[in-house]
């Protein structure tokens, strides 16, 4: 199973997210989502979960390219050596081109567990979501990592009326028909939430148009 820990970086409560191995001798793979600021907190962080010596294979993933989820890439990256991804249409826009380009239903390998990719196109066009889903956290339950496009209250910021649209129905046919309730949403900013705690207010954030 993964370990998951939480990290509040940067001066806007950027959240980064830090999946390691847990496995009693395992094999020290890990998962950073969104190296977004603070480098030097995120690699204590990591050196917390697994030290530098019995480090596996490492990857980053960037949910999207606005600048204030990219601020510690360059240098996170540099350090470790890890992989980097990101959803292929915002991947040019990056700090750091990403070793591998992200498409709806990749998968995202962390130890054994894969975690499926789930694209939301909207907040940006490569927004990309990630599914850890029931048994691969220590805790049991499905989480997904939304980045910038699902957060308490409603979808993340669009900039046009269409982009509005592609953001609700991507969230509504990609997560919402096909996830249960208690899928833990953890956003690029802020507290968590769950899909039982959203899904009632789907019609009204349509309804609202933001």
């Amino acid at each position: 199973m993964l370990d998951l820990r939480t990290l509040s970086v940067g001066p806007v409560d950027n959240r980064s997210y830090l999946l390691t191995d847990a496995r009693a001798g395992g094999s020290g793979s890990w998962l950073l989502v969104d190296a977004a600021n603070d480098a030097d907190r995120l690699l204590a962080l990591l050196d917390e979960a697994v030290p530098a010596g019995s480090r596996g294979v490492g990857t980053i993933v960037t949910t999207h390219r606005h600048d204030d989820h990219v601020q510690a890439l360059e240098a996170v990256a540099g350090a470790t050596r890890a992989t980097t991804a990101a959803g292929e249409d915002d991947a040019d826009a990056l700090p750091r081109v990403p070793d591998v380009r992200l498409g709806h239903g990749a998968v995202v390998v962390v130890g054994e567990h894969e975690l499926q990719v789930i694209a939301l196109r909207g907040h940006t066009p490569g927004s990309v979501a990630l599914l850890a889903p029931a048994g691969v956290v220590d805790d049991g339950l499905p989480h997904l990592f939304t980045g910038d496009s699902l957060f308490p209250g409603g979808p993340g910021k669009t900039w046009s009326p269409e982009d509005f649209t592609s953001l609700m129905d991507d969230l509504e046919d990609r997560v919402f028909a096909v996830l249960g309730d208690d899928v833990v949403v953890h956003p690029g900013h802020g507290e968590t939430t769950t899909l039982g705690a959203e899904r009632p207010r789907l019609q009204e954030y349509r309804d609202r148009g933001w």
